[in-house]
């Protein structure tokens, strides 16, 4: 139960795991509904598109399916072929051609009507095989197959292309439904690896980035920003790159960028460093790389743990252990206020559960309780962006991976997307902390909207909610705040 006090307009978006009828608590939600605390980006809301190929595979299952960049909805026109095949053996070749044809337009309506359903959508193309990929435009590029198992190279897998007809074929899509695309570019292109290490040496060759760049242009494709490689940071993952050389490879892009897009207005941003934060290297990278260079600082988080985790269940629904990632937020939000004050942090990629996700838990109704209080939380440490892995693939996908049919957190991803506005308030309460409430001002209409997460599966609640005009908190310091509302402290100044 919900009640209401001194708001002239409050939409209420819930999501409780409890099913009891015991005598509710009574809890008080103060809303500081003046002045807002952190601000995000209009498109806040993102999702990924991932290069894995069906043969990723991990845990004995391989969920990937035909949801790559190079082969998704592929599983729908192989049918429409066999069909035609049987039918009219004669017009084999024709039929194949055209059947290729159309899945390469990605002509899948169920796809496009989710996409379209957020209004402007943020995608980000990237992941983990974005470092092996070679644009297949220009004179001088060798042409690589699609990627095939090879255990020697990055993530057990061989280089890859992007032809550019399925480029032109992504694009249309992407216009169609009015994604803002953030592409990620491979950041290895020129560089080798050093004998005794993941670490790859030398200068990033623009080359092939540029090209890919001048096709886009002369296409008149739109890219909102672009990112440079996929979580080279530090230790890396399968490959990492040293900060002040990876400072150096960005500025490159950031001038190529400035050269080929000369508008202000539609030039696209420059965002990095795409990987899991380690305070010492994003440090360096920031100082090495001055300012202006990079509008946005992507990072990842996997704050579940492996998807094979027996214990996952149980994590999407433990506050105690969901509070542990805020210290990553704090840290990094404690770099880019020294370092890099001109930039904003973006969540780049989160799946909760690396290695393609729980398969019994990433794309359940469970699921949305990490989701979602992800989504609050970084929001009140000023993250502008939040990007899930994956709009489509794995076992996080936010559509099914072959009927392309919503998974719950896609609902709570729109729901968030429609309600909550850039804005974000002070929420505070003084009660149990299973109880999580975020408020933003309303998006498109006056009014404020709040969130409230049940993650206890004993207790409810009876919320009367209130609102606090009070402008300026004594010194500036907020107590009971910081993210979920429960007993934490944050300084605004």
């Amino acid at each position: 139960m919900v009640k209401l006090r001194l708001f002239s307009a409050l939409s209420i978006f819930l999501l409780s795991y409890c099913l009891c009828f015991a005598a509710a608590e009574d809890v008080r939600v103060t809303v500081r509904g003046v002045t807002s605390v952190a601000k995000t980006d209009d498109t806040f809301i993102c999702a990924t598109l991932d290069w894995w190929p069906s043969t990723k595979c991990d845990y004995g299952q391989c969920p990937w399916g035909q949801a790559g960049i190079l082969n998704l909805v592929f599983i729908y026109y192989l049918f429409i072929f066999i069909v035609f095949s049987i039918n009219c053996s004669f017009q084999w070749y024709i039929v194949t051609k055209h059947c290729i044809a159309c899945l390469q337009d990605l002509n899948n309506k169920i796809l496009a009507n989710a996409i379209r359903a957020f209004g402007n959508l943020r995608i980000r193309i990237g992941g983990s095989l974005q470092d092996q990929v070679v644009y297949q435009v220009g004179h001088a590029v060798k042409k690589f197959p699609h990627f095939k198992r090879n255990d020697t190279g990055l993530f057990g897998f061989t280089r890859g292309s992007l032809p550019m007809h399925r480029w032109n074929q992504l694009n249309k899509l992407f216009n169609q439904t009015g994604v803002k695309l953030t592409f990620g570019l491979n950041a290895l292109f020129g560089k080798h690896k050093s004998n005794d290490s993941d670490l790859w040496l030398g200068n990033w060759n623009p080359k092939n980035a540029r090209d890919l760049m001048e096709y886009t242009i002369f296409q008149g494709h739109k890219i909102d920003s672009y990112e440079l490689g996929n979580e080279l940071c530090a230790s890396g993952v399968s490959a990492r790159l040293d900060a002040v050389q990876y400072s150096k490879d960005i500025i490159v892009l950031k001038k190529l960028v400035d050269k080929l897009y000369p508008d202000p207005k539609t030039r696209p941003a420059v965002l990095g460093p795409a990987g899991f934060y380690d305070q010492q290297w994003f440090n360096t990278f920031f100082e090495a790389t001055g300012p202006n260079v990079i509008q946005g600082v992507t990072h990842h988080i996997y704050n579940l743990g492996a998807g094979v985790d027996k214990t996952l269940i149980d994590k999407v629904q433990d506050p105690y252990f969901l509070d542990q990632v805020a210290q990553t937020y704090r840290d990094l939000s404690v770099s880019i206020n020294e370092f890099a004050p001109w930039a904003g942090p973006w969540v780049g990629e989160s799946g909760g559960a690396f290695n393609s996700g729980g398969k019994d838990v990433s794309h359940t109704f469970a699921n949305g309780f990490w989701y979602l209080d992800q989504l609050g939380m970084t929001s009140t440490f000023n993250h502008k962006v939040f990007c899930r892995q994956a709009l489509i693939g794995g076992n996080y996908g936010l559509l099914n991976t072959t009927s392309f049919i919503p998974n719950p957190d896609y609902y709570g991803a729109l729901l968030w997307h429609r309600l909550m506005g850039k804005e974000v308030l002070v929420t505070t309460h003084d009660t149990n902390p299973y109880l999580r409430a975020y408020s933003h001002c309303s998006r498109n209409k006056p009014g404020i909207s709040l969130l409230l997460i049940n993650m206890s599966n004993q207790t409810t609640f009876s919320v009367t909610v209130e609102n606090d005009d009070n402008l300026y908190p004594s010194s500036r310091k907020l107590k009971n705040y910081i993210y979920g509302g429960t007993e934490k402290e944050k300084s605004i100044t």
